[in-house]
């Protein structure tokens, strides 16, 4: 049901305290909060990040392209908690003036160069190292098309479904319905993709499938949001084939662990800065035995 008294008013004004679950991270305006300069590793790759869908994405890309030997690819990767505002620290809001995870920086330039939006990470480094994006025209241009696809549609499952179903102080029937069937056709759509390709643009493993993946794999894989049942995942075969197949990869086992604070301390890495640390320091490593 939806409040049917509610009249907006001639002019808006932002209520701090209204919002729910993830109200404190939004804001009306933009710029620093704070002076925070960011942590710096070892490595030309810097990524300051957390292990959000969008940031996933980047993580896997990374691991994928190290997997692949691309040794320049080696990375640090420092968590942004952005619960407690850590985006709006002035060091992050000058690599991504945007305050939203994730950010890279790549100090193997002159001047360096920071990249900022998650689409826009995984097409700089896929030209960077000639990976994982197809050098013809034509099947470029496929990819290209899904990879924006998803960065279109992504404010739907996010910003629209998850919000209103997971995260609203209240639960507001219109709200759901609407992003709710804008979900399943967004499902649909891949699923009719993916009845004849094994990945999103064919028998290639691009940055569209790791795009993809991070917010529509996770989905029907009953990892994001709790609303697997809810959105009937199971009915869309093909999709789920693809999902558990992506799921399966070594890259993309380790892409997920990287700024993750939740879940199980074995599937923790909150700061990455050498490979070994997938072994040797993820939280139930630090933490002290009882």
């Amino acid at each position: 049901m939806t409040d049917a008294t509610y009249v907006p008013p001639k002019v808006w004004t932002w209520d701090a305290d209204s919002g729910g679950k993830f109200a404190n991270i939004n804001r009306p305006i933009a710029g620093a909060t704070h002076d925070k300069v960011l942590p710096k590793g070892k490595h030309s790759m810097q990524l300051h990040s957390l292990a959000t869908p969008n940031g996933v994405k980047v993580t896997v890309m990374l691991e994928e392209l190290l997997a692949a030997g691309f040794t320049g690819a080696e990375y640090d990767a420092f968590i942004v908690n952005i619960m407690e505002g850590e985006q709006f620290g002035s060091g992050f809001v000058d690599i991504n003036p945007n305050s939203k995870i994730p950010a890279l920086m790549d100090n193997s330039t002159n001047p360096p160069t920071r990249v900022f939006e998650s689409g826009a990470i995984l097409l700089y480094l896929a030209e960077k190292f000639n990976a994982f994006l197809p050098s013809d025209p034509a099947r470029k241009a496929e990819c290209m098309s899904w990879l924006f696809w998803q960065m279109g549609s992504a404010p739907m499952l996010g910003g629209g479904f998850g919000h209103f179903y997971a995260y609203a102080p209240e639960k507001f029937e219109y709200p759901i319905d609407r992003y709710a069937m804008e979900v399943k056709r967004q499902l649909d759509v891949l699923n009719i993709q993916l009845a004849d390709k094994e990945f999103i643009c064919g028998d290639e493993y691009t940055i569209a499938d790791m795009a993809i993946w991070a917010w529509y794999g996770a989905m029907v894989l009953g990892k994001l949001y709790e609303a697997a049942e809810f959105l009937d995942v199971e009915s869309y075969t093909h999709l789920l084939r693809w999902a558990k197949k992506i799921d399966a990869r070594d890259a993309v086992k380790r892409g997920k662990m990287v700024n993750r604070s939740w879940g199980q301390p074995e599937g923790q890495l909150l700061q990455r800065n050498d490979a070994s640390d997938f072994e040797n320091k993820t939280q139930d490593k630090l933490e002290p035995s009882e």
